[in-house]
């Protein structure tokens, strides 16, 4: 599940002086973030001055630290909620990204606690000035199964979100997992994208020839292996069966 992280400014300065920072911080973070104003500009046109009362960048290095003081209440009020409930539901949260884990054997007692969970969030989230992007919202089942595995949809009309159908891959940042978590998916793409890198290395050099050995070492350590190792620490493991995996690295 992913929201639009329109945090409230004045609600933030209030956290940061509740989490009992230095002074100079909570007075940094207050005239950082109070009245901001912004213009917009393209070519020789320039916008009015706007005011800006909610968001940090995302794409600046201070939205994660903010973002998670942000949430950190919530994430408090949620589990308290949940726990009153008797849902059982796991939170893991990266920025603005949220993971939300259940586990049991029916499928029908799985989708009643995704359900009420995913109600118990939104509305909390809305109070919080947040608002989730159900598009993004995506449910994913693991099953150790051997028979043929068909889970149900989880539908989340009535709480304004999609129907949403569990495919059998999930790509979660940058990770590929499959039900079974053999993650041969995983190894296949970044193996070939590893492999198409290495054949585009012909492409270096100059035009009367290429670069050289020490060169072509230096590219396939630094970049190479970084590619085709990504996410190795989810597979390659004390007791692992790693033929698969080795065989589809060896064409590297």
């Amino acid at each position: 599940m992913q929201f639009f992280p329109s945090l409230n400014h004045h609600f933030l300065t209030k956290v940061i002086h509740k989490a009992e920072l230095n002074s100079q911080v909570v007075n940094f973070f207050s005239n950082y973030l109070i009245n901001r104003k912004t213009s917009y500009k393209w070519n020789s046109f320039s916008s009015p001055i706007f005011n800006i009362n909610v968001r940090v960048g995302q794409r600046s290095t201070l939205s994660p630290i903010l973002l998670a003081l942000y949430l950190s209440p919530f994430l408090y009020i949620l589990e308290k909620c949940l726990k009153n409930l008797k849902i059982s539901i796991y939170i893991i949260s990266f920025v603005d990204d949220g993971l939300f884990i259940s586990q049991d054997k029916s499928f029908d007692i799985f989708n009643s606690h995704l359900f009420c969970s995913y109600n118990v969030i939104t509305n909390l989230l809305d109070k919080f000035g947040l608002v989730v992007e159900h598009s993004k919202t995506k449910v994913f089942h693991f099953s150790r199964s051997q028979d043929m595995f068909n889970p149900f949809s989880l539908n989340l009309l009535p709480l304004g979100g999609p129907i949403l159908t569990p495919k059998s891959l999930w790509k979660y940042l940058e990770f590929i997992f499959d039900r079974k978590l053999t993650f041969h998916q995983h190894i296949d793409y970044y193996s070939n994208k590893a492999l198409s890198s290495v054949k585009c290395m012909k492409l270096l050099g100059n035009s009367s020839r290429g670069i050289i050995p020490l060169q072509k070492c230096l590219l396939y350590r630094c970049c190479i292996l970084l590619i085709a190792l990504y996410g190795f620490q989810l597979w390659f493991y004390y007791h692992a069966l790693l033929s698969y995996q080795l065989k589809a690295l060896g064409k590297i």
